[in-house]
């Protein structure tokens, strides 16, 4: 998914920010954080290229896997400000969200410098479920004929450095925020052009979901203001339009959104096959769809299978990637889905495209027969039996993350119950036995002694934590955190803003007189005063 340089390509991984920043166009080596920055570069180049002068603006706070974007944005500054683009961090995620609904605004009053305004937000995912509340009023006023807002959300499927793990999707829909879902670094800069074009056609803010095995991974890519076309689609306007305005009515913007304005942005993704077939066959069974860094696993597992597309051919199998999961495009999932006799979907964490695929395939044309869905369970399906469990078996857990090894076994189980593997020969067989092989190894303890993170020498959490005699305390977000599993008498913790509110609701209920809770200066900065007045 994300090859090192091809011979003849420039590595720029060890390169200035200067030589990184403004190489006109070329193929060159760069990480997802830095094809973040530089495709706020080329839409700034696009626009011109059009006859416009727009600006750009960058806001969020800080949260793996985006907790290196703001460093990157820092360090590049000379180039930020020679495309005309502003970073201006947030104090926390819901002020900066509307600092980039502030963006979109700059067109309706005198003053203006320029034809438009991009914005960018950016947060991890306990920043998008805080944001609720902006993004639906943000999203519902609208974006600026010249300006739109991409959305980066910072999903730690694992909580590899979260309290929670995080699946924003579900939280854009409830928004309606359309979701791309890009797979590679070069998605990141092809996507997020279309995402750019596709805000400002619909109306709408458009999200896209940043991943660590996406993000912080390095690939070639080819970088050029012109690489990508976007198509206008034919739709049938609104009287106004999609755009933001003012005066606009709350009930008006209601309609606006939910009769043109999410149709738009799935106009946009057919009218520019966004998603698309990747592996196709004359005599199809089975399809797998699937989307953004399960594209990844799941193209790896073929190739730990021996599976390319000319054996995916002779076979029967299809692939389809998916790049807007939310809401996904009818038509081509249609298309998609002709012929087959079963949809495997791999997804990661709760469902996203397989109850959509579900949807559009319960009210199938008449006389066709669809094919039978798959993906978190197998054939019986999902919802509980009368003894309170799952009707089927977990094919694809929704919990903690998929690896390619996982993905395969699930996908050689599908070819064999359908009847495809017998011309893979004897080598299907050998790569599957090497498969359970390498899981059951990995499964071992490799080892006996676990060494727990602990306060560095000299740290003042070393003092700060500790409490008197017969006193506890609470902990809140923050290395101080780590209290937890030390001998500090530290039980539960918070979300962030809210240290020490837990005992609001305890007080009247108990003989206990008093507690202590941890709140770092960080978070007294993002949220935490708030929590200091309820108390």
């Amino acid at each position: 998914m994300n090859a090192p340089a091809s011979p003849g390509s420039l590595d720029l991984s060890k390169a200035s920010l200067d030589d990184k920043y403004t190489l006109a166009s070329g193929r060159v080596f760069m990480t997802g954080t830095q094809a973040l920055i530089r495709l706020m570069m080329l839409q700034r180049a696009r626009d011109q290229l059009a006859g416009l002068n727009t600006a750009g603006f960058i806001s969020g706070y800080r949260g793996s896997p985006l907790g290196g974007l703001d460093q990157a944005l820092w360090r590049a500054k000379k180039h930020l400000t020679d495309n005309h683009l502003v970073f201006q961090p947030g104090v926390n995620e819901d002020l900066a969200a509307t600092a980039i609904w502030g963006t979109q605004q700059v067109g309706m009053f005198p003053g203006a410098k320029y034809d438009g305004v991009f914005g960018m937000w950016y947060g991890k995912g306990p920043g998008v479920d805080r944001c609720g509340d902006v993004f639906k009023h943000a999203n519902a006023a609208g974006t600026a004929k010249n300006g739109g807002v991409l959305v980066l959300a910072g999903d730690d499927h694992a909580a590899k450095s979260s309290t929670l793990p995080h699946q924003s999707e579900h939280i854009f829909k409830a928004c309606l925020i359309p979701v791309l879902n890009p797979a590679s670094v070069q998605d990141y800069l092809d996507l997020g052009l279309h995402g750019y074009a596709m805000s400002r056609f619909s109306g709408l803010w458009v999200a896209f979901k940043c991943v660590t095995d996406v993000v912080e991974s390095g690939a070639s890519v080819e970088v050029d203001a012109a690489r990508v076309v976007t198509k206008i689609p034919d739709f049938a306007m609104p009287g106004g339009g999609l755009n933001i305005r003012w005066p606009d009515g709350i009930l008006e913007q209601e309609a606006r959104i939910l009769d043109y304005k999410v149709y738009a942005a799935i106009a946009y993704a057919r009218a520019n096959g966004l998603d698309r077939i990747v592996f196709d066959t004359p005599k199809p069974r089975l399809g797998i769809v699937t989307t953004g860094k399960s594209y990844g696993d799941v193209m790896a597992a073929l190739s730990q299978l021996g599976i390319d597309e000319r054996v995916a051919r002779d076979i029967g199998l299809r692939v389809y990637k998916v790049a807007m999961s939310w809401p996904l495009e009818p038509q081509g999932a249609r298309r998609f889905a002709e012929g087959l006799e079963e949809i495997l979907v791999v997804e990661e964490k709760r469902q996203v495209i397989e109850y959509q695929i579900k949807e559009e395939l319960y009210t199938w044309e008449a006389g066709k027969r669809a094919p039978r869905v798959v993906g978190k369970f197998d054939d019986n399906g999902e919802w509980s039996r009368a003894e309170g469990q799952p009707a089927g078996k977990w094919l694809l857990p929704a919990h903690y993350e998929h690896s390619p090894a996982m993905v395969a076994k699930v996908i050689a189980q599908r070819l064999e119950k359908l009847g495809m593997t017998a011309s893979l020969g004897s080598q299907f067989k050998e790569r599957l036995a090497f498969l359970d092989f390498k899981e059951k190894v990995l499964a071992k303890p490799r080892v006996t002694a676990i060494r727990q993170p602990y306060f560095c020498s000299g740290c003042p959490h070393n003092t700060s934590t500790r409490v008197p005699e017969g006193s506890r305390a609470t902990a809140g977000i923050g290395c101080h955190f780590m209290a937890v599993w030390m001998d500090r008498k530290t039980a539960t913790f918070t979300h962030m803003g809210a240290e020490g509110a837990p005992w609001i609701g305890q007080a009247p209920f108990t003989e206990e007189k008093h507690i202590f809770a941890n709140l770092g200066d960080g978070t007294y900065f993002h949220s935490g005063l708030l929590a200091i007045r309820a108390a």
